[in-house]
């Protein structure tokens, strides 16, 4: 039986935050919208969004997270994480490429992840990702950076 998920159960469980790595900032200086949506290939190969009211067991859907710098001057080195819901598995897919990931919630590195297993160095499965995190250097006044990554239902 397929179940399917809610578009509000599935961005509770993709809550996202925002830690700034400089000094210390006001929390209201980014302003943040998450979409979610489910993601189809058309007959020509092109991909689809979808604004995902509920997904079901198996459909591939995107989360994107948009920060507005909304101060009067530039931010720097602000880290932006994105949740991989308890319900999603990664697909190794992220935008932009330069996402980090944990598997623990607080140690990150680059992908694909890896781990020592008997002597030998493996990728660690992608099912075991629990979050993405991307470093933003720079993002002047009143402009914006998106990040997004791809799961499934699983």
């Amino acid at each position: 039986m397929k179940t399917a998920y809610s578009l509000k159960q599935l961005i509770i469980a993709a809550s996202v935050s925002a830690t700034f790595l400089s000094s210390a900032l006001a929390a209201d200086t980014l302003k943040m919208e998450l979409q979610a949506n489910k993601i189809s290939k058309g007959i020509n190969g092109k991909s689809s969004y979808i604004a995902a009211s509920d997904a079901k067991i198996g459909e591939t859907v995107q989360y994107r997270a948009i920060y507005t710098n909304v101060i009067e001057q530039p931010i720097s080195n602000v880290a932006v994480i994105l949740p991989i819901p308890a319900n999603m598995t990664f697909t190794g897919e992220a935008k932009p490429i330069s996402a980090q990931a944990t598997v623990d919630g607080k140690n990150y590195a680059d992908m694909p992840l890896m781990r020592r297993v008997n002597g030998k160095v493996v990728k660690i499965p992608l099912s075991e990702y629990r979050a993405l995190r991307w470093n933003i250097k720079w993002l002047p006044a009143s402009k914006s950076a998106d990040v997004s990554m791809n799961t499934i239902v699983n």
